[in-house]
C-alpha cells in the first residue's frame, strides 16, 4: 500500500504531489476511503445493527444536512423505506428537509436555524436515531436539532469532515473525515452510507432468520402445540 495514505497528512499532501487534477481527486478520496475502512468499519457495523434494533421495534430514524448532505441524507431514508439490495420490510425513515412545506413555513416563522429542531419536537420520539450530515460540523440548524433530540431522548449521530467541530461533539457518536475538500467528505460519506445499510439488512436477515428458527423448526409447527397434560403445570 502507498504510505502516503496511512495517516491525513499523506492524505492531503497527495493532493500538492499530483498535478492531474481528476487524479489528484482520486487519489486523495482513494486515501480518506482507506482511513474509513481502517478507522470507521465497526462504528458503522454498530449503528447497523442498532438501527436495525430501533426500526424493527417500530422506532423511527429522521435524518438532515443541508446542500449536497442533504441529499445524501435523503439517500439514506430512501434505503431504509425502499430497499438496499435484498428485499424486506419497509422502516420509517424521514428527511426532514425534503419536509419542503414544512421547511419553508417554519423558516418564515422561526428562522433558518429552527428549520429542523421543530421537526425533530413533531416527529422524535425517545429512543429513535436522528443522523445529521454536515461537511463543516458547525451548521446552526444541525446543531439546534441535535440539542432538540437530546431534549426528548433519541440518539444523535452524525457524519461531518475533520475534527474538532460542534456537531462532533454534540452528537452520541459521529464519524468524521479527516479531509480537507467538501467533495472528498460528502463522496466518503455516501459510501459510509453504503456500509451502514449493509450492516442494517444483515442485522435484520438475522434477527429474521432467529425468529424463524425458534417459531418453526424442521419438525413443524405442531411441534409447538402445548401438552394438554401438562398445561396447567405451566
Amino acid at each position: 500500500m502507498n504510505p502516503s495514505f496511512d495517516n491525513t497528512t499523506g492524505i492531503r499532501n497527495a493532493e500538492r504531489r499530483c498535478a492531474d487534477p481528476a487524479a489528484e481527486h482520486c487519489l486523495v478520496l482513494q486515501g480518506a476511503l482507506v482511513e474509513l475502512r481502517r478507522e470507521h468499519a465497526p462504528l458503522l457495523t454498530g449503528w447497523g445493527r442498532l438501527l436495525a434494533g430501533v426500526l424493527s421495534g417500530g422506532g423511527r430514524l429522521l435524518a438532515a444536512g443541508n446542500g449536497g448532505s442533504a441529499a445524501q441524507a435523503q439517500h439514506l431514508t430512501a434505503e431504509l423505506v425502499g430497499r438496499y439490495r435484498a428485499d424486506r420490510p419497509a422502516f420509517s425513515a424521514i428527511s426532514l428537509h425534503a419536509e419542503t412545506s414544512s421547511v419553508t413555513a417554519i423558516g418564515n416563522d422561526y428562522g433558518f436555524e429552527e428549520l429542523f429542531a421543530r421537526q425533530v419536537a413533531a416527529h422524535g420520539r425517545p429512543g429513535d436515531v436522528l443522523v445529521l450530515m454536515s461537511t463543516s460540523g458547525r451548521s446552526p440548524n444541525l446543531l439546534r436539532a441535535a440539542d432538540a433530540a437530546h431534549e426528548r431522548d433519541l440518539v444523535v449521530w452524525a457524519m461531518t469532515g475533520p475534527r474538532p467541530n460542534p456537531l462532533a461533539t454534540r452528537a452520541d457518536a459521529a464519524l468524521c473525515v479527516n479531509a480537507e475538500h467538501t467533495a472528498t467528505v460528502q463522496e466518503t460519506h455516501l459510501v459510509a452510507l453504503h456500509l451502514l445499510c449493509e450492516a442494517f439488512d444483515a442485522a435484520v436477515a438475522s434477527a429474521a432468520a432467529d425468529e424463524t428458527i425458534s417459531v418453526r423448526p424442521l419438525g413443524g409447527a405442531a411441534d409447538h402445540q402445548p401438552d394438554p397434560a401438562t398445561a396447567d403445570r405451566r
